[in-house]
């Protein structure tokens, strides 16, 4: 039995969400209805003033704290951020309500490739609609009325997540009052482009793909989502903490090489490892979207390439952090939007914090990184 925090929220369930309007995306695609996952933390107060919205980063769902009672394992159903949210956690669910969803094309059960076309009878594939950072900040406005939301206390994302949050505040500044945008970047540069065309093409190449239809062949393009999953983990840490894990141990007792291709050394196996496991429960079509709607993201573009202008019209607080050894989205990056906010007499704070963890620094309890949080989200008023 495993022994659950007192400060954690506890056991939770997700609850699906039908919307049958149609939406149309950036792409000029429309989708003409669409279910998303979505998991709430605490009470929303009866001015409906707390609400805290968590975006999901690359990889990540609805399923942002908590445990699940009947998963086989209870451990492993553990929430991506845990270690944030709870009562008397930085975002205090005693405080705040917290919505955590599966974005549109996800693979975690809101509407995604794997999903039916109503058109077809069949799985989307490679049929389903690009998604950009916008349409998906369209579908979090629409959720956010379903629920009854004029205005949320404060966005926060991680990576990916961040950008979604930054772009809320341009999009819809009289919805949101406090942004929080961690490890993020205003846009991505060639070489994150780059990675992510690698890690496509990995994927894309994979024989058991089937132009994105593997679903009605009964395989799943284990190889390519295994090397993108290798090499976008790769990419995430940082050269010191490899080091310190790895260094060029062996694996297995003994000093000796074996002169062979198998995982030899233990970051091989590590690697393989992470890889393997992913293979196994993501979809490889969201995959491709998501990094898609990584490369997309670019707020400045519709005001000639000038960020101040995009936040001209916002009114929000932010909140600006990124981390010392995260060479994937560097600080360098995350003091772009800073300088565009103070450009734009917009009032945010900016934290760089020291960390051994790489860009997924973001999901771990460092002390000085939650001494933050705990601080901003203690200065929001509902």
């Amino acid at each position: 039995m495993t022994a659950i925090a007192a400060d954690s929220v506890g056991y939770v369930t997700p609850q699906k969400f039908a919307f049958e309007t149609p939406i149309a995306f950036a792409s000029g695609a429309v989708l003409p209805r669409y279910d998303l996952m979505v998991e709430t933390y605490g009470e929303l107060n009866a001015a409906r003033s707390n609400a805290v919205l968590v975006c999901h980063a690359l990889s990540g769902h609805h399923h942002v704290a908590g445990y699940y009672r009947d998963a086989p394992d209870v451990a492993r159903s553990e929430g991506w951020w845990e270690n944030l949210i709870g009562p008397g956690r930085p975002l205090d669910t005693r405080k705040f309500f917290v919505i955590g969803l599966n974005n549109l094309g996800g693979c975690h059960g809101s509407t995604g490739p794997a999903s039916i076309d109503p058109l077809t009878g069949r799985p989307f594939g490679s049929a389903f609609p690009v998604v950009t950072v916008p349409d998906w900040v369209e579908v979090q406005r629409r959720l956010a009325d379903r629920l009854g939301i004029e205005q949320f206390a404060a966005i926060i994302g991680g990576s990916l997540g961040g950008m979604q949050a930054l772009q809320w505040s341009i999009l819809h500044p009289e919805r949101v009052r406090h942004v929080l945008a961690i490890a993020a970047a205003p846009k991505l540069s060639a070489e994150n482009i780059g990675f992510n065309e690698v890690a496509r093409q990995a994927i894309l190449t994979d024989p058991d793909f089937h132009d994105g239809h593997f679903y009605a062949h009964g395989v799943v393009p284990r190889r390519g989502l295994r090397l993108s999953r290798m090499l976008g983990h790769l990419t995430y840490l940082s050269d010191d903490l490899m080091g310190e894990k790895f260094g060029r141990l062996l694996k297995g007792k003994g000093d000796d090489y074996r002169f062979g291709y198998d995982a030899e050394f233990e970051v091989e196996s590590y690697l393989r490892h992470q890889g393997d496991k992913f293979a196994g429960y993501f979809d490889a079509n969201t995959y491709l979207l998501m990094t898609r709607a990584l490369d997309y993201f670019d707020p400045a573009r519709d005001f000639d390439g000038d960020l101040a202008a995009a936040f001209a019209q916002s009114t929000a607080r932010y909140f600006i952090a990124a981390f010392t050894s995260d060479w994937r989205f560097s600080p360098a990056r995350s003091k772009e939007i800073v300088r565009a906010l103070l450009a734009g007499r917009r009032h945010v704070s900016y934290a760089e914090i020291e960390s051994v963890e790489g860009h997924d620094s973001f999901l771990m309890p460092i002390a000085q990184y939650h001494a933050l949080l705990r601080a901003v989200f203690e200065g929001i008023r509902v």
